[in-house]
C-alpha cells in the first residue's frame, strides 16, 4: 500500500478568497500526492479515473419552529451562512402536509453546495477543528456510502463549528453534511476521503 500523505499544520482558519493567490492545502494535498498515490494503488491508468472531490453540500432544519416562527428558518440560515462561508439558499416544502401543518412552498431550512476552493477549506475546517470538538466523537460511520461515489453523514450539534457565536444562537440544529466524489465505488470513495485524514470508523454503524 501507498505511503499516506501526511498534511500540513493548518496555518490559520480564516477564509482566503484571493483565488488567484491562494490554493487550499487539501487541493496541493491531492495535486502533489494523494493522487499519484491512489492511481499506484488502484492501478488506474489514466488520470481521469482518479477520484476526486466533486461537491460538498450542507442542508439543516429549522424543525417544527419553522411552521409556526418563519424567523427560526432565517436563523439556520445564517447560521449555515457563517459555517459555509458561502451564502446559504432557503429551503421549502415541495408539497403541503396536513398533518403537520406545512404549506407548499413554507420554508423548512436552507442548504449550500461548495465547490472549488471554499469546498477544500470547508473539509479542512470541518475534520481539523469541527469534528474533534464533538462530545464522545470515536469517528463517523463507515456504512454511510451509496455506491455512486457520495458520503453522507450528520453532525447533532452545528455549534461545534467555531464560525457560529453560540452566545446569538436561538437554537442548536443538526447539519447534514453530503460529501459528492468522482468515484464510482465505495472504495474509490473511501481511500480518497482516508487520504484527507477523514476519521471514518468501519466498525461503527
Amino acid at each position: 500500500m501507498a505511503k499516506k500523505f501526511v498534511l500540513p499544520k493548518p496555518l490559520g482558519m480564516q477564509l482566503m478568497l484571493d483565488t488567484e493567490k491562494y490554493t487550499p492545502r487539501l487541493r496541493l494535498a491531492f495535486d502533489e500526492q494523494i493522487r499519484h498515490s491512489m492511481k499506484e494503488e488502484f492501478s488506474y491508468k489514466n488520470d481521469m479515473q482518479i477520484p476526486r472531490l466533486d461537491k460538498i453540500v450542507l442542508n439543516i432544519g429549522a424543525g417544527r419552529e419553522a411552521v409556526k416562527d418563519s424567523k427560526k428558518v432565517k436563523s439556520a440560515q445564517e447560521d449555515l451562512t457563517l459555517i459555509a462561508g458561502q451564502k446559504a439558499v432557503i429551503t421549502k416544502a415541495k408539497k403541503s402536509i396536513a398533518g403537520f401543518r406545512v404549506r407548499e412552498d413554507m420554508p423548512l431550512g436552507a442548504k449550500v453546495t461548495l465547490r472549488g476552493t471554499l469546498m477544500y477549506e470547508f473539509l479542512d475546517r470541518l475534520v481539523t477543528i469541527a469534528m474533534p470538538r464533538i462530545r464522545d466523537f470515536r469517528g463517523v460511520s463507515g456504512k454511510s456510502f451509496d455506491g455512486r461515489g457520495n458520503y453522507a453523514f450528520g453532525i447533532k450539534e452545528h455549534i461545534v463549528f467555531p464560525e457560529v457565536n453560540f452566545d446569538k444562537v436561538d437554537k442548536i440544529r443538526g447539519l447534514d453534511v453530503t460529501i459528492v466524489t468522482s468515484s464510482k465505488s465505495k472504495e474509490g470513495t473511501l481511500e480518497l476521503l482516508k487520504e484527507f485524514n477523514f476519521p471514518i470508523n468501519e466498525k461503527k454503524n
